[in-house]
């Protein structure tokens, strides 16, 4: 289950949020925390044994350092992971390992200034190279870079990231752009799939051996090159069409949902939860959910109807 726990961001990535900002959920309609973990606990009595924290940008929510303790510290939670830009990471890399977090992703599109400055709006890259250095420091593992493929954008850095998993424990994955409100997914994605980012990459940097894929790992394809210390990873949702075995169950941080992150289909469980609903009936809600993931049928994908800023990544 992936968790959005916000809205908010301190970036504002082309891809994601129109120039001129977004309109906010109002603060009464974000889930509290005590909701949150509320909901996860009965979805861990259901089965459900890993959890990501997303947003917008979980940091900046207050207090998340004691969101995270009480999690990780779930019962029958076994995977408590988080994902962010990396911009406040730095700064809270070793608090987030001392509340028991173990994992990190770190969402990165290139490893050019100007180009980060463009992609993000303004944004510091030095910010986030700060955080992932702090992250291997105190120890998480892995820690992963997640490469949104922008064509025009980011083909020059694709080598240079692949390079980092050479001497350091790095996961990369390069990930293809999904569909956004309004856009046809035949003109989703921009022509730059993951497997033509594999292709520079073994021209360049010469063959990559494929991974078996390891418990919970989701829908990455992993590889590796010869001699490296890190692994380098492909999600490729539009080329790939992987619906028939996604495993994730997103929750909005507007108390929604949402069996599938390219359909417009979500489930109120905030009014259930905050009307007196049982655990019970929690749970049913949460089952109904599960039960209405796509198969595998791509042409019934309707592409994303928000931001991710609302859904969560």
């Amino acid at each position: 289950m992936r968790v959005s726990i916000t809205d908010l961001c301190n970036l504002r990535c082309i891809y994601c949020r129109p120039a001129e900002g977004v309109e906010l959920i109002p603060h009464d309609d974000i889930l509290r925390y005590e909701e949150i973990l509320t909901l996860i606990g009965i979805a861990r009595d259901m089965g459900i044994r890993k959890i990501r924290i997303t947003g917008g940008e979980p940091l900046v929510r207050r207090n998340v350092l004691g969101f995270i303790s009480r999690l990780t510290a779930m019962r029958g939670i076994d995977d408590v992971g988080l994902t962010t830009n990396g911009v406040l990471l730095s700064s809270m890399a070793s608090a987030l390992a001392a509340a028991g977090l173990k994992r990190i992703n770190v969402s990165l599109d290139t490893l050019r200034l100007d180009a980060f400055r463009a992609v993000t709006r303004g944004g510091d890259l030095a910010d986030v190279l700060s955080g992932i250095e702090a992250a291997l420091e105190a120890g998480f593992d892995p820690v992963k870079i997640n490469v949104v493929l922008l064509r025009g954008v980011n083909e020059p850095d694709i080598v240079n990231f692949a390079r980092l998993t050479i001497d350091r424990p790095l996961e990369v994955r390069f990930i293809e752009r999904m569909p956004f409100a309004g856009e046809p997914v035949a003109s989703a994605p921009d022509p730059f799939s993951a497997r033509k980012a594999l292709e520079i990459i073994i021209n360049e940097l010469g063959p990559l051996r494929e991974m078996e894929r390891r418990p919970l790992e989701g829908p990455a394809t992993m590889f590796e090159l010869d001699g490296a210390l890190g692994r380098i990873g492909v999600i490729d949702p539009v080329s790939g069409h992987f619906c028939g075995t996604c495993i994730r169950l997103r929750l909005t941080a507007r108390g929604t949902l949402r069996p599938c992150l390219l359909r417009s289909h979500e489930i109120d469980i905030k009014s259930a939860l905050r009307g007196g609903a049982t655990p019970a009936e929690l749970a049913e809600v949460i089952r109904k959910a599960v039960l209405s993931k796509p198969m595998a049928d791509p042409s019934h994908i309707c592409g994303m109807t928000e931001r991710m800023n609302v859904i969560g990544g």
